[in-house]
């Protein structure tokens, strides 16, 4: 029997998870979900404190004539926000896929190497130390704080060794994690009043994003997501073991430093947009997984459509819930997703990778 044989007789192991073609359910998934987003993208645009209707939203995006109110709304708010949405819903879905493959950890999720945490501090130290309180300006701290937050955590996790630990990254990560929220605790007690900023930002938040703050960001998620979906080929031999992987050409450091580099990259991209989004890059990954199986290049590339559906749906859960206000997305991406993680949790087939 060949290693290849040996390996497709594995546990939850698809035939196809080695570079075999998607099946038809796994297309039909990625059909029917870029179909989904882009309805879920003209809702977005039409659904709001006052509804447009579809007719207005459609002469607003053409160029047609439309009231000013209605233009301002549509293209001033709403499609800015919906552009929003998409690029951090991509981003979280997609640095989660990377996460639970990389770590085998099916409840791994892009904040468990601690760079949520190092997102949060760079911007607590900008609203502090620097008096920076809009978004176009604390953007870049948010991303020089998950880059500081995983070059740590890959340090402590073995990768100037040549040797990258899963287990140790994770552990790292929860450390770091703590550390830094404990410091960022102590400097919100200091000056309550500083760190109004902060509050909104940790609570996750899509209104008043414009497109000059994701298009800065945009570039660099394209880029991770270019990095990212390779990788699907390595990671699904990496998940046979390091000595069969290694045995098959697959380089170990690499994979895992590209998919390192890629999971900071868009989730520092995602928490520098919209503040730390709990749960999207936990439950997408499963859902992805229950459509592709245990290949991983369909399993990033139906997150990267799946991220953005299920981020649309809880902003506009938001901006009806408590209508004509709004909550944060946060909460509501939350909200939806303890319920999905015991579900999980009590599944143990669910948690298989």
């Amino acid at each position: 029997m060949t290693a290849e044989s040996r390996t497709l007789r594995r546990p939850g192991m698809h035939p196809h998870a080695l570079g075999r073609s998607a099946t038809p359910r796994t297309r039909f998934a990625l059909v029917a979900g870029v179909i989904v987003l882009l309805l879920l993208c003209l809702a977005s645009i039409s659904i709001g404190s006052r509804g447009i209707g579809l007719d207005t939203v459609w002469a607003a995006l053409t160029g047609g004539e439309v009231s000013a109110a209605d233009g301002h709304a549509i293209l001033g708010l709403r499609v800015p926000r919906t552009f929003a949405a998409v690029v951090v819903g991509a981003s979280l879905a997609v640095s989660g896929a990377l996460m639970q493959s990389l770590t085998r950890n099916p409840l791994a999720e892009p904040g468990l190497l601690g760079v949520s945490a190092g997102s949060a501090f760079a911007v607590a130290i900008a609203i502090v130390g620097f008096g920076i309180t809009a978004p176009l300006g604390y953007i870049w701290f948010a991303l020089a704080g998950a880059f500081f937050a995983t070059v740590t955590v890959a340090l402590i996790g073995g990768m100037s060794s040549g040797r990258v630990d899963p287990m140790r990254l994770v552990l790292a990560g929860v450390a770091l994690s703590a550390v830094l929220s404990g410091i960022i605790g102590a400097l919100r007690v200091s000056d309550p009043r500083t760190f109004n900023a902060l509050q909104v930002w940790e609570a996750g938040i899509l209104a008043g994003r414009g497109l000059d703050v994701t298009l800065t960001v945009a570039p660099l998620v394209l880029a991770a997501l270019l990095v990212a979906l390779p990788l699907g080929k390595g990671l699904n031999t990496l998940a046979l073991g390091d000595e069969l992987a290694a045995a098959l050409g697959v380089s170990l450091w690499k994979t895992r430093v590209m998919s390192i580099l890629a999971i900071t990259v868009l989730a520092g991209g995602a928490a520098a947009i919209a503040g730390p989004i709990a749960f999207i890059g936990l439950m997408v990954p499963h859902a992805a997984r229950w459509f592709a199986g245990a290949d991983q290049r369909w399993v990033l590339l139906l997150s990267m459509v799946f991220g953005p559906i299920l981020m649309l749906t809880a902003d506009i859960i938001a901006r009806l819930i408590v209508w004509p206000g709004e909550m944060p997305v946060g909460l509501v991406s939350a909200l939806i997703g303890a319920p999905v993680l015991v579900l999980l949790i009590r599944r143990r087939k669910a948690l298989k990778l």
